[in-house]
């Protein structure tokens, strides 16, 4: 029988066992003291092949990850966790943040994605949300341009990030498209 990680958000399940994955070491030390003056065990990476080597040698029911680590690909982490251990709940932690990658992450096992400088209260709030609960809706919206670039980093990943093929299906200019994606995202 599968264990059961659905909890109210002001406790914690008795396995608060949690791997941080996040090459800024900085903020994975002052992140992993802050989670765990929230009651967690935390054990801490700054690699996926780190990541990888903690979730195998004992499957965490908790999971932060950053999306993009010097030596891969942050869901690589979440997608194994996933594998082994189904109940465990992970979000991901990126300054990148698009609407693409959130879809991926959320496919491939993750419960929540924060975009980085995430605190502590957010994170673990995203941790120990309940499955049934709305996301309450943001205080400010994405304004129209920044939708229209979503869109267009949606549909660039879905391509598998081939210029010509996203601009072709895109109807538009490759080169519009190029100048599209080198800058950064609108707010």
């Amino acid at each position: 029988m599968a264990e059961d990680l659905t909890f109210k958000p002001d406790e914690l399940p008795e396995d608060r066992s949690l791997v941080l994955v996040d090459d800024d070491r900085a903020f994975a030390l002052r992140l992993g003291k802050a989670m765990e003056g929230r009651g967690f065990d935390v054990r801490t990476a700054h690699s996926v092949a780190e990541g990888l080597s903690l979730i195998h040698a004992k499957p965490p029911a908790f999971a932060v990850v950053d999306m993009r680590l010097e030596d891969g690909n942050g869901l690589d982490v979440v997608a194994e966790l996933a594998k082994i251990r189904p109940q465990a709940r992970s979000i991901v932690l990126t300054g990148y943040g698009n609407i693409a990658t959130a879809v991926s992450a959320v496919k491939l096992g993750a419960v929540d994605y924060l975009a980085k400088p995430a605190d502590a209260d957010d994170v673990t709030d995203a941790l120990l949300a309940p499955h049934d609960e709305k996301a309450p809706p943001p205080e400010n919206p994405m304004s129209a341009d920044r939708v229209r670039w979503e869109h267009i980093q949606r549909v660039y990943e879905l391509c598998n990030r081939n210029v010509s093929e996203t601009a072709r299906r895109l109807n538009m200019h490759r080169r519009t498209l190029q100048r599209i994606l080198a800058k950064r995202a609108p707010k």
